[in-house]
């Protein structure tokens, strides 16, 4: 058993050597069979190999947080130019519509919010996320918290579930109060998911040392947005991140708090996709929103 402290500092992380992936696009998921494969290429640009994904999933926990109000006037003018999106099934199946023939990145787990302790969470049933045609199922990991253990036995559970019937799992690492949005912290949940056989990682960028988090963890690694930050902020912050090792990024409060949601989500596209650098891609956004105003 290896103990908590007294171990050696990870350093031979073998940056700029890509890991070997042999049979597919996407890192460590060469051996996934057709089923995974095929959900995945719906959410990952083949030619990038990135995604954008937006989040709307927020209400879970917090209800009815600013620009989720109406998601049927913010959210669903958006869906088009994201490549995934992100959301619980009640706001699935009510203001998404059949027809924009999106992948879906499932919240697949549940229970507490923000009024309690996060994180006591149950699992939808996998009947539940094949009926509504889930591309992923995306479940809390709230690594170093008090509920870790029952956050890791739910993503041993959905990722056997979700395997039964070729569906993948995206693990979402949760950062509480007490946690900090550090290398060494982030290294540790994301590689925790991986191991527990998440195919995709979900987690927050962090500075410096980010490209240690991604080289660390051998399935790829999405960004959270986090909490909305001015528009060039969040460009620069997923640039980095792409440049980097990211995979994608999984924005939601960037996105739609921004001034001009429509104009921002294009120029998220232009940095991940098109690698445009955060000024170019600040140019871009003003020059949509110019145009809508």
């Amino acid at each position: 058993m290896a103990d908590a402290t007294g171990n050696q500092d990870s350093k031979d992380y073998g940056l700029g050597i890509p890991q070997k992936t042999e049979g597919f696009f996407l890192k460590g998921c060469g051996n996934l069979e057709w089923g995974m494969k095929d959900r995945l290429s719906r959410i990952f640009n083949k030619k990038s190999g990135r995604t954008v994904m937006l989040a709307f999933d927020h209400g879970y926990i917090m209800g009815p947080t600013s620009g989720l109000e109406r998601m049927d006037l913010t959210i669903v003018p958006l869906i088009e130019h994201a490549d995934c999106i992100m959301c619980t099934r009640g706001a699935l199946r009510q203001i998404v519509p059949a027809s924009s023939n999106k992948p879906i990145s499932l919240r697949a787990s549940a229970g507490s919010t923000v009024l309690t302790d996060l994180n006591d969470e149950c699992l939808l049933d996998i009947e539940e996320c094949i009926r509504v045609n889930a591309s992923m199922l995306a479940l809390m990991v709230a690594i170093g918290s008090k509920y870790e253990a029952l956050t890791i036995r739910n993503l041993t559970t959905m990722v056997d579930q979700g395997s039964r019937y070729g569906i993948p799992v995206l693990g979402v690492t949760a950062v509480g109060k007490e946690l900090v949005r550090d290398a060494r912290y982030l290294s540790l949940a994301t590689r925790v998911c991986a191991e527990n056989g998440a195919h995709i990682i979900k987690t927050y960028y962090c500075s410096p040392d980010f490209e240690k988090v991604v080289a660390a963890c051998p399935v790829p690694i999405v960004i959270a947005g986090g909490k909305k930050l001015p528009e060039l902020e969040a460009l620069q912050m997923a640039f980095e991140a792409i440049d980097q090792g990211a995979a994608g990024v999984d924005m939601g409060r960037n996105v739609f708090q921004a001034e001009h949601p429509v104009a921002m989500i294009q120029a998220v596209k232009a940095v991940v996709h098109d690698n445009l650098k955060p000024k170019d891609a600040f140019a871009l956004y003003n020059d949509l929103k110019n145009k809508k105003s």
